[in-house]
């Protein structure tokens, strides 16, 4: 079993990491923004975070917490650690559409048995698909057209963006950059 001062360590080093990449080349933006703050909303739980997961130049542990949780694999109750990078391109693109809205979820992280029965369900679900790493997340934005949203994140160049007209959300990944 992992000690929880490791796994805190861990995931300060992941966490700075983050923010070295973020911060600098990919999002300059973000070098100046001291507060970062996202409110989510559970589509599936019906349960509902606001969160300033970022302050005073580090992320809030704590915070990160509330997050994984609300994130969960909502079938099986599993937590997992989401990538605070995710988290940075669901703030730029809040920024992007000038919105305060909630994003609404549909999925964050998914467990492997969760992955497995969607994927034998034929719903295009990829085998390592980054919903396993706690590095995506499917989701709308109320009041703004899929559309826009899906042209916002593909600007950002931040990871895979995936559209989704016909089911009316989008999905987002910290992997490499590709569209589809």
């Amino acid at each position: 079993m992992v000690s929880r001062f490791a796994l805190t360590r861990r995931r300060f080093a992941q966490g700075a990491a983050a923010t070295a990449i973020l911060g600098t080349a990919s999002f300059p933006a973000l070098a100046h923004v001291r507060e970062r703050r996202l409110t989510l909303r559970h589509l599936h739980t019906g349960e509902k975070l606001r969160t300033t997961y970022f302050a005073d130049g580090r992320y809030i542990e704590e915070e990160l917490r509330a997050v994984d949780h609300i994130l969960r694999d909502w079938r099986t109750g599993e937590v997992k650690h989401i990538d605070p990078g995710l988290l940075d391109l669901l703030f730029l693109l809040r920024l992007k559409l000038e919105t305060t809205a909630p994003y609404h979820v549909i999925g964050g992280y998914r467990s492997p048995q969760t992955n497995e029965m969607l994927r034998r369900m034929g719903r295009g679900v990829a085998r390592k698909s980054m919903h396993l790493q706690g590095k995506a997340i499917d989701f709308r934005v109320p009041g703004r057209r899929l559309a826009l949203v899906h042209k916002a994140a593909v600007s950002l160049r931040g990871g895979g963006v995936g559209y989704y007209p016909r089911s009316d959300f989008l999905h987002m990944d910290t992997g490499p950059v590709r569209y589809w």
